[in-house]
């Protein structure tokens, strides 16, 4: 058995996920995105997995090439595009496409000598304000795509939802009725849907979806877990009991006595700490499973260790396994607790944390 905190990952539900969302939109092509190191899960090994995916889509240039360094000859999206000539040269070369969403973008294709001519997909910023040429840029971005002489034919049109896990919200469907005000007619293939746009709002299904964390199988909305949406977790995080103390009713816990002991307690001590990745904020109350049964967090997470109140548990002992999240453990649970979200949960499991896979 491995000791202290290992992450596992489970393919089988990696794959599980992927034919959920084909199953929510069954008429368009699935852009695997597995940017930030597939949140955490481990980038080559869940490419592997969702190999059947029609691309992968990652936000930078290192992460493309380590997926063509370990074979993956699937198309693969640079959603952030490129940012010099070194790097658009590399992207020639090792066949990827590019989101182009700036005039200085524009620019340097209009530099480039192409060795290659380049699949694109053109971004319009619909109300993100992040990424994307305004709508009243479109125009005159669209017009210079076009007759670029490094961009192959027929790109792609994308926008990104920005509070498509809010259902009630009238400014989602203000974002899909502007593009496709302008997208519709032009006869290129298009995608907006990010997970919460798939499963939520099925205008946004069009020719090309981008699941990210709804292939992890977590939800990316507040009021249902990922089994409400048939989705499986695919990573557990787990760890050991390494000690258990019997702490004196009055007696605190951890660093700054953030928690006094009501009654005489039992506490289990657990091998994980913000060192490894769990949140620091998380709160008196965290559920945490300890072999079958959920128990509390108790005092401050510390760098290596956790504390747990075992009063319910008079036959735990050192060795026992202990669940952060994942299987039997929703991490969507955790991080209301923490008062985050789970997708920084999942991404900031660190070096330090063994990663299996089954």
């Amino acid at each position: 058995m491995q000791f202290g905190p290992c992450a596992t990952v489970d393919r089988n539900a990696l794959r599980h996920n992927l034919a959920q969302v084909r199953r929510c939109a069954p008429t368009s092509r699935v852009m695997a995105v597995v940017k930030a190191n597939a949140y955490g899960h481990g980038i080559v090994p869940v490419a592997k997995a969702l190999i059947s995916a029609d691309a992968f889509g990652v936000a930078r240039l290192g992460e493309a090439l380590a997926l063509r360094e370990a074979g993956l000859g699937n198309p693969i999206v640079l959603l952030e595009g490129v940012f010099s000539v070194e790097e658009l040269a590399a992207a020639a070369e090792h066949g990827l496409e590019l989101v182009v969403h700036s005039f200085e973008q524009l620019d340097m294709l209009d530099a480039w000598q192409p060795t290659r001519r380049l699949h694109v997909w053109f971004k319009l910023d619909t109300g993100m304000n992040r990424l994307g040429f305004r709508l009243e840029h479109f125009g005159e971005a669209w017009a210079r795509l076009t007759r670029s002489t490094a961009v192959a034919a027929r790109p792609r049109l994308m926008t990104h939802l920005a509070s498509a896990d809010e259902t009630t919200t009238a400014y989602t469907g203000g974002q899909i009725r502007r593009f496709r005000e302008l997208a519709d007619d032009i006869g290129l293939e298009r995608s907006i849907a990010n997970s919460a746009g798939l499963l939520a709002w099925p205008e946004a299904r069009l020719e090309w979806v981008r699941p990210g964390l709804a292939l992890y199988g977590i939800s990316p909305f507040d009021d249902r877990w990922a089994s409400d949406l048939g989705l499986q977790p695919a990573m557990t995080l787990a760890t050991q009991l390494i000690a258990i103390r019997d702490v004196k009713a009055g007696e605190t816990v951890g660093y700054g006595g953030a928690w006094r002991a009501e009654r005489d307690t039992r506490v289990g001590i657990a091998a994980i700490g913000y060192g490894d990745g769990y949140p620091r904020h998380a709160v008196n109350g965290t559920p945490v499973r300890v072999r079958d049964k959920l128990v509390q967090l108790i005092g401050r997470v510390s760098m290596d260790m956790i504390a747990l109140d075992l009063s319910a548990m008079s036959d735990a002992a050192v060795g026992d396994p202990v669940v952060l999240w994942g299987e039997g453990l929703p991490a969507e649970d955790v991080a209301n607790y923490a008062s985050t979200i789970p997708y920084e949960l999942v991404c900031a499991v660190n070096q330090r944390v063994a990663m299996e896979y089954k």
